[in-house]
């Protein structure tokens, strides 16, 4: 019950900041008294654009299993399975479920030479832990009891629906502030043009330019509470499966993908946010908007754990 009512406060106060910061801004500009003095209604657009935001988050989170099968390819497999290593799999996810009081989830394996591991899911009976052919080979017991422990904690956090509520806020208010700041530019050209096509272009233009920009703004609050949420669960995982194998997991993936070779342009798939790990560069620029912090820093803030 705590945990929800958690989240509906993050949700109040994230909207609460987002609104104060959009009145802000159309005001600086000067923006709220030319829309006024033109008919638009603020609170109508405000509505849709939140209306239209959510409906597309929380569509994304429901459809999110099936979503991973298909993206990933991952196959579900059960206790009745013949091979030890899935059959340790399942073992472990359940014992890590029961503690955390949580249903048995889904649980797959997907095929990749990345070592790497998920969570997803609308609801905490409707979940799904999966992990990378090579995670699963190339850790111990005690590695992927970290991992596995990590992932379930997301889950037990809530974090897939805490992600779908806020990119559902930040998408609502990027439609909003590019629509009205559009709205605003391409209504004072209208003043200096009589063309209606000319100025409809000019509109539909200021979108995509203020849309792009807002998007890669609000990227940034999306990105930072994704980190912040990686600590939590690398916090939750140290609780549900021990500090020292959270630690060993965390240490195992820094040794799989030490001197591999980044490139700038790796593919990024929908479930980035949700993996144990993220192969994003370490330049400051980047470091912004990357999903997960460091590995190096998780290492140390859970050596520093009590």
């Amino acid at each position: 019950m705590m945990k929800w009512v958690g989240r509906i406060v993050l949700f109040l106060l994230v909207n609460l900041l987002v609104v104060t910061m959009v009145t802000l801004i159309l005001e600086l500009l000067h923006v709220r008294p030319f829309l006024h003095a033109h008919g638009i209604d603020l609170g109508a657009l405000l509505v849709f654009c939140l209306v239209w935001g959510m409906v597309g988050a929380m569509t994304s989170l429901a459809l999110s299993r099936p979503i991973a099968k298909w993206i990933t390819g991952l196959r579900l497999i059960t206790s009745v399975s013949q091979d030890p290593q899935e059959r340790r799999l399942i073992a472990l996810v359940k014992e890590l479920a029961s503690k955390a009081g949580l249903p048995m989830p889904q649980v797959g394996i997907f095929s990749s030479q990345d070592a790497n591991a998920f969570a997803t899911g609308p609801t905490r009976s409707r979940s799904l832990v999966a992990v990378s052919s090579a995670l699963l080979q190339r850790m111990n017991e005690e590695e992927l009891r970290g991992v596995l422990a990590h992932e379930l904690s997301h889950i037990e956090n809530g974090d897939m629906v805490t992600m779908a509520l806020l990119q559902g806020i930040v998408n609502a208010f990027v439609m909003f502030l590019a629509r009205a700041l559009a709205y605003f530019f391409s209504g004072a050209s209208r003043g200096r043009s009589q063309e209606g096509g000319s100025s409809t272009t000019s509109y539909i233009l200021w979108v995509y330019l203020f849309q792009f920009g807002f998007m890669i703004l609000g990227s940034l609050v999306v990105a930072a509470f994704s980190r912040f949420r990686e600590f939590r669960a690398d916090r939750g995982g140290a609780r549900l499966g021990g500090k020292s194998a959270m630690i060993q997991a965390l240490a195992a993936l820094q040794n799989l993908h030490q001197g591999k070779r980044l490139s700038l342009q790796q593919k990024e798939d929908a479930l980035a946010a949700f993996k144990i790990h993220s192969q994003e560069g370490r330049s400051s620029l980047r470091s912004w908007f990357s999903t997960h912090p460091p590995i190096e820093e998780r290492i140390q803030r859970l050596k520093a754990l009590r």
